[in-house]
C-alpha cells in the first residue's frame, strides 16, 4: 500500500459519524429494554393516595415481612452450605476433589419450581422420604410440611447455595498463607485464624454471593407459587391473573423493583471491593493433603449436600421418566412442548445476541460516561422479575400495540428484555480483548466498516457471541412466569407443563419435562466453569 492510499483511507474514515450511528442503535435497544419498567412506574403512579394506603393496610406489611425474612433465611442457608463446601475444596487435597467441585454446581441445573415439586412429592406419605420418615418415627408421626417459610427456605437454599460456593471458592483459593502463619506464630488456634483472618478477607465474596442469592429470592416465582407462600412475585401474578387489577400489580412491582435495585447496588459495590482484594493477592493458596479422617468427613458432608441438592431430584426425575416412557406417555404432545421451548429459546437467544451487539460494541469503542450508562441501563432485566416484565409488556401492548397482544411476539419481547444483560455482558467481555489496531489495519487496507465488521470484529469475538447465545438460550428454556402470562393460547412450553402437571399431580408427565430442562442446562455449567478457570487439579500442594 502506498502512503497516498493510506492517507486517503484515513481521510475517508469518519469515526465520529460511525460512533453516532452505533450510539443511536445502542440507545434504541436500551429504550426498548427499559420500556416495561417505565410502564410499571407510570401505572403505579396512577394509584391514588387512598389506594396506596389501602395497599399498605391490606398487603404490603405481610409481603415485605415474608419476602425479606425469606431472603435472610435463604442467605443464611446458602452461607452454611456454600462456605463449608468451598472451604474443604479450596484448602484440602483429597481423592475426587475435581468431581466434588462439579457436584457442588450441578444443583444450578435444576429450576426452583422443579425442586419444590419434587420435594413436596417425596415428602408425601407414599413418597420416598415420606416412607423413610414414617419408618423411622412410626406411622402416626407427622410428615414435615414444606408449605411454609421453612419449606421454601430449604428449597431455595438447596437451589441457590452454588452461587455462594463459586465465589467463596475463588476467594479462598487466593493465598493468605503469610497472614495465617503470622497469626499462628502469635499463638492463634485454627478457629481463631478462620474467624480473625479468613472470614474478614472472605467478606467481599460473601457479600457479592449473598446479593446474587437475594436477587434470585426476590425474583423467584416458581418455588413460592408451588409452595403457596405469599411474596411479591406471587402476589403480582395473582393480581394480574386472578383479579385483573393491573394498577395494584404495578404498585407491588414498583416496590419489588426498588428492593431489587438496592441489592443490585450492594452487589456491584462489594464486587468492586472483591476485585481489589484479588489483585493484591494473586498467588494461589497451597493445598494441604487431607488425612484419612478428614477425607471421610469431607465426603460425608459433601455427599449429604449432593444427595439432597442433586441426587434425590435426579433419581426422582429418572424414575418417573422411565415410568412415563414405559406407559408410552412421552408422545407427540410432549415433543410438541419441547419444540415450543426450543423455538422460543432459539429465537430469543438470537434476537438478544443481535440486540446486545451495538450496546457492547459502542461501549468497547467509545468508553465514555454515556456508553457506560447505556451498558448499565441495558441490564435493567436483572432487577425486573418475570411477572414485572410481563406486566410492563402487557401494559405497553394494550396501550400502544394491541395487535401484538396474545401473540408469540409479546413473549419474545419479554424474554429478550429479561435476559439481554447476559448477552451484553458476555459480548462486552469478549470485545475487551479486541485490539483496535486490527480494525485500523483493515481500514488502512481499504476495508469499509461493514467489511471490517464481517472479516475482523465478528471472527475475533465469535466465542463471546457463542457464550452469549448459550446463556440466553438456557435461561429462556427455564423461564416460567413471563411465559405463563404472555404465551399464546395453546402454546405451552416445558416449564409451563411442569407447572400445570405438578398442580394436577401428574408426576409421570412432569418428570420427563424436568429432566429435559436439566439436560439442556448442562452446557451452561461447562461455560461457567471454563470462565472460572477450573483449576482444581493443578493447584500447588
Amino acid at each position: 500500500m502506498t502512503s497516498a492510499t493510506l492517507i486517503r483511507a484515513c481521510r475517508d474514515f469518519n469515526p465520529g459519524r460511525r460512533f453516532a450511528s452505533l450510539g443511536g442503535l445502542a440507545l434504541l435497544v436500551v429504550l426498548i429494554a427499559v420500556m416495561p419498567l417505565l410502564y410499571v412506574v407510570y401505572n403505579s403512579l396512577q394509584l391514588s393516595t387512598d389506594q396506596w394506603f389501602q395497599l399498605w393496610g391490606s398487603r404490603l406489611p405481610e409481603l415485605l415481612w415474608n419476602t425479606l425474612s425469606l431472603a435472610a433465611l435463604v442467605a443464611i442457608g446458602c452461607v452454611l452450605l456454600g462456605v463449608s463446601s468451598a472451604w474443604w475444596i479450596a484448602r484440602r487435597d483429597f481423592p475426587g476433589r475435581r468431581l466434588a467441585t462439579w457436584l457442588m454446581i450441578l444443583p444450578l441445573t435444576v429450576p426452583t419450581y422443579v425442586f419444590a415439586h419434587i420435594y413436596t412429592t417425596l415428602l408425601e406419605a407414599e413418597g420416598w422420604l415420606g416412607r423413610l420418615w414414617l419408618g423411622l418415627f412410626g406411622d402416626t408421626a407427622t410428615l414435615p410440611d414444606l408449605y411454609n417459610i421453612w419449606g421454601v427456605t430449604l428449597i431455595l437454599s438447596l437451589a441457590g447455595f452454588s452461587y455462594v460456593f463459586l465465589l467463596a471458592r475463588t476467594a479462598l483459593s487466593q493465598s493468605t498463607q503469610s497472614l495465617e502463619e503470622a497469626a499462628r506464630i502469635q499463638g492463634a488456634r485454627s478457629a481463631e485464624v478462620f474467624w480473625r483472618i479468613n472470614l474478614p478477607l472472605l467478606r467481599p465474596a460473601l457479600a457479592a454471593g449473598l446479593a446474587v442469592v437475594v436477587l434470585h429470592v426476590l425474583s423467584d416465582f416458581g418455588a413460592v407459587s408451588m409452595l403457596r407462600f405469599q411474596t411479591f412475585t406471587l402476589s403480582i401474578y395473582l393480581q394480574m391473573s386472578g383479579r385483573f387489577d393491573y394498577q395494584a400489580a404495578a404498585g407491588l412491582a414498583l416496590i419489588l423493583v426498588l428492593l431489587s435495585l438496592t441489592f443490585l447496588v450492594l452487589e456491584r459495590f462489594f464486587r468492586s471491593r472483591q476485585r481489589y482484594y484479588s489483585t493484591r493477592q494473586g498467588r494461589q493458596q497451597p493445598l494441604r493433603q487431607a488425612t484419612r479422617l478428614e477425607t471421610g468427613l469431607i465426603w460425608l458432608w459433601l455427599g449429604v449436600i449432593t444427595l439432597l441438592a442433586f441426587g434425590l431430584p435426579l433419581a426422582w426425575m429418572l424414575s418417573w421418566s422411565w415410568q412415563a416412557w414405559s406407559q408410552e406417555l412421552i408422545n407427540h404432545e410432549f415433543w410438541g412442548y419441547t419444540a415450543n421451548s426450543l423455538l422460543v429459546a432459539v429465537i430469543a437467544a438470537s434476537l438478544a445476541v443481535i440486540a446486545a451487539f451495538p450496546v457492547a460494541f459502542y461501549n468497547a469503542r467509545k468508553r465514555s460516561t454515556g456508553s457506560q450508562a447505556l451498558l448499565q441501563f441495558s441490564s435493567v432485566g436483572f432487577v425486573l422479575p418475570g411477572p414485572v416484565i410481563a406486566l410492563g409488556i402487557l401494559s405497553l401492548l394494550l396501550a400502544q400495540l394491541p395487535f401484538l397482544y396474545g401473540g408469540l411476539a409479546a413473549l419474545l419481547i419479554a424474554v429478550v428484555i429479561r435476559f439481554l444483560p447476559l448477552a451484553v455482558q458476555a459480548q462486552d467481555a469478549a470485545m475487551a480483548q479486541l485490539t483496535p489496531s486490527l480494525e485500523q489495519a483493515g481500514r488502512s487496507l481499504g476495508a469499509g466498516p461493514l467489511e471490517n465488521l464481517w472479516r475482523i470484529v465478528l471472527p475475533m469475538i465469535r466465542n463471546g457471541l457463542a457464550t452469549a447465545w448459550v446463556l440466553v438460550f438456557i435461561d429462556t428454556l427455564k423461564e416460567l412466569p413471563a411465559t405463563l402470562i404472555l404465551r399464546p393460547t395453546g402454546f405451552d412450553t416445558l416449564p409451563v407443563r411442569i407447572w400445570i402437571e405438578a398442580s394436577e399431580e401428574m408426576l409421570e408427565l412432569a418428570a420427563p419435562a424436568a429432566l429435559m430442562l436439566v439436560i439442556g442446562t448442562l452446557p451452561v455449567l461447562w461455560i461457567m466453569m471454563r470462565s472460572h478457570g477450573n483449576d482444581v487439579g493443578s493447584r500447588p500442594t
